[in-house]
């Protein structure tokens, strides 16, 4: 398969000042190529499969919100796209509002459901008396604070400055150390050359019967392949029927984990692919048992040629 050519057109969650902006800026620097902001997860993503972006940043999932919906149903779902880079960002929450505002003038507060969610004891604390309502990104939230829509918002510090915003107070997250990953997605083509330090992702539909998803974790736990992450979500078919979205460690050129993925599209209705690229968490793959490595199968599978042939074994 040819070189997949570079991307040139980015699309990502906008408006502008979005931490998916900041991810972005990590993944390519700002010199390379043109930003596009979506008003959404679904239409960064639309924006890739109709051609009018070579590729898409959206957020996959917070450590402590879990997954984004959006994103998840997404890739699941319409024309396959492929996640080619990971990117984990820590997230500062920013209280923010127009010059002049003061804390004790905050009667209105808005940001992304994540974002209020990270920092909702600490609200409830300085501002009981606020009922934070949801937008579509913390920069929407940022604009509209800027339109005069909202008192306050709670964003990144880049929002403040795209907006011309006032900081109120610096960090108001619940949790230290927060982070949001990312994922750059692209169309369907040659994959990342694997690292050594790899994941991969897959969407697994799985049958309403007994023992499916013991079946599904079994092919990972006989190859020695750690799952990084596993949720369900519904297939919006009817009740009973799940998809399951996850990653593993290792990349699709491992013979242990084609080996798995290839077990996995017997076993399960439906399966889709969504890339090997680069872990970006910090984390280690653990060591892969001798038993596990490409050697292994690679002599399992002269051997099973050698019977086949009629050679003694």
């Amino acid at each position: 398969m040819p070189a997949r050519p570079t991307p040139t057109r980015f699309a990502y969650l906008g408006p502008e000042g979005t931490f998916a902006e900041a991810a972005l800026s990590r993944a390519v620097p700002a010199t390379e190529g043109r930003r596009h902001p979506q008003p959404s997860v679904p239409a960064a993503l639309a924006a890739v499969r109709s051609g009018d972006a070579d590729a898409a940043v959206v957020p996959m999932e917070n450590s402590v919100e879990g997954s984004v919906p959006a994103t998840m149903d997404g890739l699941a779902d319409g024309d396959p796209l492929v996640i080619t880079q990971e990117v984990v960002l820590p997230v500062t929450m920013t209280l923010v509002a127009r010059a002049g505002t003061a804390l004790a003038d905050v009667r209105s507060l808005a940001s992304h459901p994540h974002a209020l969610a990270q920092s909702a004891r600490w609200i409830a604390e300085h501002l009981p008396q606020v009922a934070p309502l949801p937008t579509t990104s913390t920069a929407a939230a940022a604009a509209a604070v800027a339109a005069g829509e909202f008192d306050a918002a709670v964003c990144a510090p880049i929002a403040a400055e795209r907006y011309g915003l006032a900081t109120l107070v610096d960090d108001i997250a619940d949790f230290p150390g927060a982070a949001t990953r990312f994922v750059l997605v692209e169309p369907p083509g040659r994959l990342p050359e694997p690292t050594g330090n790899d994941k991969t992702s897959l969407v697994a539909v799985v049958g309403d019967r007994t023992g499916a998803l013991l079946e599904l974790l079994r092919e990972f736990a006989v190859r020695e392949i750690s799952l990084t992450r596993i949720e369900s979500r519904p297939t919006r078919e009817r009740i009973g029927t799940y998809s399951f979205s996850l990653d593993c460690e290792g990349h699709v050129a491992d013979r242990r984990v084609a080996e798995a993925l290839a077990a996995l599209h017997r076993v399960c209705d439906e399966m889709r692919f969504l890339g090997s690229y680069p872990r970006a968490d910090g984390r280690t793959n653990r060591p892969v048992p001798p038993v596990a490595q490409d050697p292994a199968f690679a002599d399992a599978e002269s051997w099973l040629a050698r019977v086949r042939g009629g050679a003694a074994s």
